[in-house]
């Protein structure tokens, strides 16, 4: 029975190459227009310069600062760093008693904030929420608490607080609850001063001075929404702090769970018990087993005393960064706080949560900006090697393959504005930027994309000697060359991936380019070289094999082949062409031999032409 093969259609995967090109400089052009994106990719710290931070750690226990202690809080602070969206940046010890922090480019506030935090994650309960103004208690009007719209349990669908009829909703509520006026609520001992707390909720920790302290702090003051390890204050006392955002000011007990017991925190949309999805921001919380214990006992406690005191504080850095209220006991050590997040306030919470428990706090010995270490010189001098090495495998090319050799040039050409191309997207949405060390990456990048079209190439030419017209050989020799691309690609990515996650620094940006331009070897051989070969396969001047195609099969030491009823297909050479010595019908000869014999055959004919002259 016949068998019938489908005919491969070139311009398609051409035009899908094309699309992906033109959409990829669509969005830059509308990104440059509408947004902040850039038609060139950004420079790292090696190549832009930036802002250089240093900072001494101290422990907070007071003693010395170990080694360990040192690796960890670099470990932490580049992690804030990477989620930050902040690439390339170094981060390193320096003499074994500061950490140096180079960020590229002109960092944010906020990063420059995230770098400098001393990030001393404490969990609070709260006693009394109060205005954000100083308040005089012998002023007529008492200032109204503002509320906190958070909220926290396994299906926590309630708001916060909701005004002063729930609970400490005054500051004459404040001086009542120091003296032991007030009525206190479960587990309060209600007797002031000289009572003795019965647990961290007790108003008994609000003392007189620690009302006057709350009474004083202005919280509109920019001063005092800076945190620091001044602002941590003492674990096993009651605390007074503002709001990180300046809208309240809190007196919080003592400190009932450390950041270091915090496991994960993520931000999502919320999941009802139904297993639907709302359009609800959470940020979802484990603890690790020490934790989940604490937090236990601490929502049972929280869960039965009024408002405001069934919230806990979550204090970073001294400030209050968020303080839902318990709507439910929490036993596994999943918690979910919702509230009127923002997608931007659930990433940054959870993101506080995650990286908040750095063993040290830091005071900042200097702070400035460094220019480039190797700038645009090394940056040319790195884009120079990467044309000429871009020249000599051109040139390579077209010495060993002729007029084919063009195909590699613009394979090769396309390859490099599709990397140009997605490095400068990634540039503007993730943040990437470009190292010396990522250059080299691209500059390798352009051997391992040649080696695939020699490889195509060469497949291609061993179906030519077997006697196969070009159309066949272009498809024969596909076949076998994508599984070799494919398995040499996959190494090669699979070698960078490793050198990612196990690198660090500047090494870390030649892996990423090393798998990226991995990743569009691929695409350029499968959407433009392959089609691009079929097209040429039904071109006169390759089809028939010129001489100057680079796909002469008599130059190649084309053999004759069977082509069944008993015919056998004999190689046509190209005009002009020296006429090859065979050891006979139908016998392999190698490169060498073939070689020889094509040399004897050409001595041979010119001796023959000096004997008819």
């Amino acid at each position: 029975m016949a068998t019938t093969t489908r005919r491969e259609r070139p311009v398609r995967p051409l035009v899908t190459l094309a699309l992906l090109v033109i959409g990829l400089v669509a969005a830059l052009v509308a990104g440059e227009r509408w947004s902040d994106a850039s038609l060139t990719p950004q420079l790292a710290l090696d190549l832009e310069g930036g802002t250089e931070v240093i900072l001494r750690p101290v422990a907070t226990t007071g003693e010395d600062v170990t080694d360990a202690a040192i690796a960890q809080a670099i470990d932490i602070i580049r992690q804030r760093v990477d989620a930050s969206g902040v690439a390339e940046a170094e981060i390193t010890s320096q003499g074994g008693s500061n950490i140096v922090v180079g960020l590229p480019g002109t960092p944010s506030e906020e990063t420059l904030r995230l770098v400098k935090e001393s990030a001393q994650l404490v969990f609070r309960p709260v006693l009394v929420v109060a205005n954000p103004e100083p308040y005089d208690p012998t002023a007529v009007a008492d200032p109204t608490v503002p509320t906190d719209d958070a909220a926290v349990g396994d299906g926590a669908t309630d708001e916060g607080a909701t005004g002063t009829e729930d609970g400490a909703g005054t500051a004459d509520q404040v001086s009542k609850a120091a003296t032991g006026e007030g009525d206190g609520g479960s587990g309060d001992s209600g007797s002031g001063d000289s009572a003795t707390p019965a647990n961290p909720s007790d108003l008994s920790w609000l003392t007189a001075d620690l009302t006057t302290q709350l009474n004083e702090l202005d919280c509109t003051d920019p001063a005092n929404l800076v945190g620091g390890a001044s602002r941590v204050g003492d674990p096993n006392a009651g605390f007074v702090t503002c709001a990180v955002d300046g809208t309240a000011k809190y007196a919080l007990g003592p400190v009932e769970i450390t950041g270091d017991l915090v496991s994960s925190a993520s931000s999502g949309l919320r999941v009802t018990a139904q297993g639907a999805i709302t359009n609800e921001r959470v940020v979802n919380l484990e603890f690790n087993s020490e934790g989940t214990r604490i937090f236990a006992d601490t929502t049972e406690r929280l869960l039965s005393l009024e408002a405001p005191r069934n919230q806990f504080a979550i204090v970073l850095d001294g400030l209050v960064i968020s303080a839902p209220q318990v709507n439910s006991v929490i036993p596994d050590g999943g918690a979910e706080i919702s509230g009127n997040f923002t997608t931007a306030a659930a990433n940054t919470l959870a993101r506080q949560l995650n990286f908040g428990s750095l063993p040290l706090t830091f005071e900042v010995q200097s702070e400035e900006q460094i220019s480039a270490t190797l700038g645009d010189e090394q940056l040319q001098r790195g884009l120079l090697a990467g044309l000429i090495g871009l020249i000599l495998v051109g040139l390579y090319s077209l010495g060993q393959y002729r007029a084919l050799g063009f195909v590699t040039i613009a394979s090769l050409v396309v390859a490099g504005a599709l990397a140009f191309l997605t490095i400068t997207v990634l540039s503007w949405v993730q943040g990437y930027r470009l190292s010396l060390p990522g250059v080299a990456g691209l500059i390798v990048a352009i051997g391992i994309t040649a080696d695939s079209f020699i490889v195509y190439f060469e497949r291609i030419k061993d179906e030519l000697r077997e006697g196969r017209p070009l159309a066949a050989a272009v498809d024969a020799g596909w076949s076998r060359a994508k599984r070799t691309i494919l398995a040499s690609d996959a190494v090669s990515l699979l070698a960078a991936v490793v050198l990612y996650f196990l690198a660090v620094g500047g090494v870390r940006g030649f892996a990423f380019t090393l798998g990226l331009t991995t990743v569009i070897d691929l695409i350029i051989v499968f959407l433009f070289t392959h089609p691009v070969m079929l097209l040429l396969s039904r071109r006169r001047f390759f089809a028939e094999g010129h001489r100057f195609s680079g796909l002469d099969p008599s130059l190649l030491g084309a053999r004759s082949r069977y082509v069944g009823r008993g015919k056998v297909r004999e190689p046509e050479p190209a005009a002009g062409a020296p006429q090859p010595v065979a050891a006979g019908v139908g016998d392999w000869m190698t490169i060498a031999e073939r070689k020889a014999a094509q040399r004897a055959a050409a001595g041979e004919h010119a001796q023959a032409e000096g004997k008819d002259a």
